[in-house]
């Protein structure tokens, strides 16, 4: 049976209305932990009032 292990990381989002990414670091940090073997399983949003964003929850997996 396989095993794995997973990694929950967070993303600020910024800006007053609406909440904006900072595309260029998400992608530099995912190619990252892409790069040590962390494969993307899902991306959550969390929201503040009026449904601004305020930061992206990424789930990583790797096999042990």
């Amino acid at each position: 049976m396989e095993k794995w292990e997973y990694l929950s990381t967070k993303f600020q989002a910024e800006g007053s209305f609406g909440g904006i990414l900072d595309v260029e670091n998400f992608d530099l940090e995912l190619n990252s932990l892409g790069n040590q073997g962390w494969e993307l399983v899902s991306i959550v949003s969390t929201n503040a009032a009026y449904g601004k964003t305020r930061e992206i929850i990424a789930v990583l997996k790797r096999k042990k």
